[in-house]
């Protein structure tokens, strides 16, 4: 694919982000991104301080074309990051083993999106209190105002990082066994074995207070349901709750 401007619903194709292999299986548009991104709850930061490469998982959170993370104010990667620093942020997910009847065609089935970006730290009060809020909100949404308020101390050892999505792709394979025609004939067991996170059975704090149940917003969090799916529905009514959220005055 050649290189190609950006438009509103989809990311520019640069030498950056396109892909190189296997082009049936990219994808530039916004919903496809954002589609892998809403449904993991973990990522992994890549940069280079200093000329040594470093890959960093930690715990993302999307908010239209923007993605956040956080981490202790300690943090290496985090006290890099003060005067702004590229990154590249990847979200992977395993759907299933391919197995072929040679080595060479076994595969996977998977989702992944790859970003690129500036990130900086989050410094204004009112915006980092808020994104504090966000990654509260955006897995388990109506939560944070049941929450006890953050302490100062505790929002102080916080460092929230902010980067607008500036480029990205989405990598996708959703297939079966993909082995040449002459080796269908081979004596051995090929087929897709499919891969899911799923939820377990709650366990409840020992120290919970009588009669405290999980609210409306955990309901999506049940046990046998897949992890992806409950993270998309979240991240939806997250979006929902805040485009019908009245401005405060």
């Amino acid at each position: 694919m050649k290189e190609q401007e950006a438009t509103p619903e989809r990311f520019a194709v640069t030498g950056r982000n396109r892909l190189r292999r296997r082009h049936d299986r990219g994808h530039y548009d916004h919903e496809a991104v954002y589609a892998v991104l809403d449904a993991g709850f973990m990522c992994h930061v890549a940069y280079v301080i200093d000329g040594q490469p470093y890959c960093t998982p930690t715990i993302h959170w999307r908010e239209d074309d923007w993605l956040y993370w956080h981490g202790s104010s300690a943090s290496r990667m985090l006290r890099n990051l003060k005067g702004g620093t590229p990154v590249c942020l990847t979200v992977s997910h395993l759907d299933g083993l391919v197995l072929a009847r040679s080595g060479f065609n076994h595969s996977a089935n998977y989702r992944s999106a790859i970003c690129f970006g500036t990130a900086r730290i989050i410094d204004d009060p009112d915006e980092k209190a808020k994104a504090l809020l966000g990654v509260v909100d955006r897995f388990y949404p109506g939560r944070a105002v049941e929450l006890r308020r953050t302490h100062a101390q505790e929002s102080k050892a916080t460092m929230v990082i902010g980067m607008r999505i500036e480029e990205a792709s989405a990598k996708v394979r959703a297939a079966g066994v993909g082995d040449d025609e002459e080796d269908y004939g081979h004596p051995v067991w090929a087929g897709v074995i499919p891969v899911q996170t799923v939820i377990g059975t709650a366990e409840p704090c020992p120290r919970l207070l009588p009669g405290m149940g999980k609210t409306a917003g955990l309901a999506g969090y049940r046990a046998g349901r897949r992890l992806d799916e409950a993270l998309l529905e979240a991240q939806e009514l997250y979006e929902s709750e805040t485009e019908t959220a009245e401005p405060v005055s």
